[in-house]
């Protein structure tokens, strides 16, 4: 019985294709270079360069926070003060107002009994008139504002405030010859100067 012809080996005549050469990719730019890994310390503790704040850190942290405190409570303190003061201030005029009040009630009262006998005698009213006024003027003289209406002195622009000037042979030029309103007070506790008119200088 005839054989058969063998056929070929397909895949020993087929051309094999050459395996490329794999080669060391270059780094990239952007990447850190491979190198050994680094060590961990014992116990899975972190390393020296872990992040975390040193005591000296610490320390200044405290010492700020500290610091902050003292400040706040520096102005709270300071606030109260400001409060207490105006508080204390604020009840010093109160005193001082009602004290000066107080010291009027007399001049008031006399007033009224003047008002009271109006049609009494004329001159009985006019003397009553005079003796509240002076009355009036100690109580201010008492509160530290004496009164102040002399004539004949020379003039000082800051107890007086010339409102004229007269020609009055009888008076050195210079000088106050007539009060026109009184002034009460001295210095810098002054409630007005003297209204006056001085004598022309030659």
């Amino acid at each position: 019985m005839p054989s058969r012809p063998q056929e070929p080996d397909r895949a020993a005549s087929e051309p094999v294709e050459p395996v490329p050469e794999i080669t060391e990719r270059p780094p990239r730019g952007d990447l850190p270079p491979p190198g050994p890994p680094r060590p961990k310390a014992a116990n899975d503790e972190p390393g020296p360069d872990a992040a975390g704040p040193t005591p000296a850190e610490d320390e200044y942290t405290t010492a700020i926070q500290e610091l902050e405190d003292r400040w706040r409570r520096a102005l709270s303190d300071l606030d109260n003060l400001r409060k207490r003061h105006a508080r204390e201030l604020e009840r010093e005029r109160a005193v001082e107002r009602s004290r000066t009040a107080a010291a009027f009630l007399p001049v008031l009262d006399n007033l009224e009994l003047a008002l009271t006998h109006a049609g009494a005698d004329p001159g009985a009213i006019v003397e009553g008139i005079r003796a509240v006024r002076d009355q009036a003027v100690n109580v201010l003289e008492l509160l530290g504002y004496p009164r102040h209406a002399e004539t004949g002195v020379a003039f000082d622009p800051a107890r007086h405030e010339v409102v004229g000037v007269v020609q009055d042979p009888d008076a050195p030029p210079g000088t106050v010859v007539e009060v026109l309103r009184p002034g009460y007070g001295d210095g810098e506790r002054q409630l007005r100067p003297a209204a006056v008119t001085v004598a022309k200088r030659e």
